[in-house]
């Protein structure tokens, strides 16, 4: 007896599915700042701007960006029921909240190779604990290079010199935003969201902070999560940029940041990014010159392999679906 095939059912099922499947795209401070509405033809994205960082993010950049990686996730979670569609960026510039449109849908054979990314948003996460001693292969490294210029953007492995001025520009940074109270207003209610569905809780952040060389964001409180003896000498450290500083790019940016993220899952790569550095403007500028000027930085990534002898952390909370994605115009709603 043959079963349904995916593909047969309606198509704002499988709208609905792939914008709640979305939301394990990881976000900066686990803010979750996207908000779907599912149309009978067309899936639309637009930025919450209740959960933006406007200390931290005040141009939304890095909200963008995060946007960008739940449009990927949705996108590769489409292609993997069978389902191709347009990909309009920006569509309306008298709604600069609406950053993207899915529409003009098709059939098509089901992607295995989007079936597999979707399998590692479930088990993707952010581990902030040191790495092992083990060196990235450099084959995964090419991988997960190619995997997010397909989607427009580069990334850049930064040489044992570039580390090292990467690690005084992310600790001046530090400082810089530790001396500013609305920052640290903001990291502690990022950091105290128990509860909520959003936000980083104590198991995920470190217990103490992690002897690096290049330091790790301090949140302004310690977390539960146990650190080990481990170093970040075998880690890789990349910059994510591109050719623009603008709204699309930096929703490009998050595609590629997707598929490279769920690319180094699957090869068993721990992702790290490290989003200080790039909030506070002379630093971010600082990575602009590690790029000899060619580009613009979206964000630096730590690139290794997890301890093994240590659990990873738990996954952050998520929001649940109906606070996220807007059913109501399938659904003969109005209002």
């Amino acid at each position: 007896m043959s079963q349904q095939s995916p593909t047969d059912r309606p198509l704002t099922t499988a709208l609905a599915e792939a914008a709640t499947t979305a939301g394990h795209a990881p976000s900066v401070h686990n803010t979750q700042p996207w908000q779907w509405r599912v149309l009978p033809d067309a899936l639309e994205l637009r930025m919450a701007r209740s959960r933006q960082l406007t200390a931290a993010d005040p141009e939304a950049r890095l909200l963008v960006l995060s946007c960008g990686i739940a449009l990927h996730h949705a996108r590769m979670a489409l292609a993997a029921e069978g389902w191709t569609a347009m990909v309009e960026r920006l569509p309306d510039p008298a709604e600069p909240e609406l950053l993207a449109r899915l529409s003009g849908f098709s059939r098509t054979d089901l992607d295995p190779d989007a079936m597999r990314l979707v399998q590692c948003m479930r088990i993707r996460r952010t581990d902030r604990r040191p790495v092992s001693e083990e060196p990235v292969p450099n084959s995964a490294i090419e991988e997960i290079t190619h995997a997010v210029t397909a989607e427009g953007s580069r990334l850049q492995i930064l040489d044992s010199d570039q580390v090292m001025e990467l690690a005084a520009a992310a600790s001046h940074a530090d400082i810089v935003e530790a001396e500013d109270p609305e920052t640290r207003e903001e990291l502690a209610y990022w950091t105290s969201r128990a509860g909520t569905g959003t936000g980083l809780p104590p198991e995920v952040l470190p217990e103490q902070a992690p002897q690096t060389t290049v330091p790790a964001r301090d949140f302004g409180r310690s977390g539960s999560l146990p650190v080990g003896p481990g170093h970040d000498r075998a880690a890789a450290y990349t910059l994510l940029f591109g050719d623009e500083d603008e709204p699309e790019s930096w929703l490009r940016a998050g595609e590629g940041l997707s598929g490279g993220w769920l690319t180094a899952t699957r090869l068993g790569v721990s992702m790290v990014p490290l989003s200080g550095v790039v909030e506070v403007d002379s630093t971010r500028q600082i990575l602009r010159q590690l790029l000899a000027g060619i580009g613009f930085p979206y964000l630096v990534l730590r690139l290794g392999i997890a301890d093994p002898a240590h659990a990873g952390p738990p996954h952050t909370p998520r929001l649940a679906a109906d606070q996220v994605v807007d059913t109501s115009a399938v659904r003969g709603e109005h209002g």
